[in-house]
């Protein structure tokens, strides 16, 4: 990977309320993440009992010695602001969205539209989660919605409750930064 100061680099976990960031986060960091949670006023968009309105952050460590700080943004689009602060400087972002909401494309693209700006192009992995339920929009119709766009993407199913599956977005990523920090070298 491309590592920033001293063998360090950010990835980004974003997307809407209630896509699983702050899980996502925890299942995957070897120190207990700081939580920067209140209790939800916002019942109607999504009914959950608290929410981030700052930041998620964890850290692991690879096994060549890298540390990855992990990073996650409030969802609401009244914390922005926080989007932009959390997205300066990461190597790469992983958009987290809910397969069975309503308006998840649009979520889809103000997602990849904030954080194109922030990371190397091309640097996104988007996981969708709930994807078995009933209702769930099919991970072809994002593959699509993105190419329409120009945006070619990893799109993945997964269980942001499961430390694997978010490795696995991880692990994409950073086979994503390895193509690029490659491309143009002599082979």
């Amino acid at each position: 990977m491309n590592p920033g100061v001293q063998g360090e680099f950010k990835i980004v976990f974003t997307g809407p309320m209630g896509a699983g960031k702050t899980t996502a986060i925890a299942a995957l960091s070897e120190v207990e993440p700081v939580r920067t949670e209140v209790e939800n006023t916002d019942r109607m968009s999504h009914d959950k009992e608290f929410t981030t309105v700052g930041l998620d952050m964890g850290r692991i460590t690879l096994p060549g010695g890298q540390v990855v700080r992990l990073y996650g943004t409030p969802g609401q689009a009244r914390f922005r602001f926080m989007w932009d602060i959390l997205g300066r400087g990461a190597a790469g972002a992983i958009i987290l969205l809910d397969a069975t909401q309503a308006g998840v494309l649009v979520q889809l693209d103000l997602f990849v539209d904030a954080f194109a700006a922030h990371v190397p192009r091309g640097a996104i992995v988007i996981g969708l989660g709930r994807t078995h339920q009933p209702g769930a929009l099919a991970s072809d119709a994002f593959a699509e919605r993105l190419e329409a766009r120009g945006f070619t993407l990893p799109v993945l199913s997964v269980d942001v409750r499961k430390r694997r599956d978010v490795m696995l977005l991880v692990e994409t990523l950073a086979c994503i930064l390895e193509a690029q920090t490659t491309e143009g070298l002599p082979s």
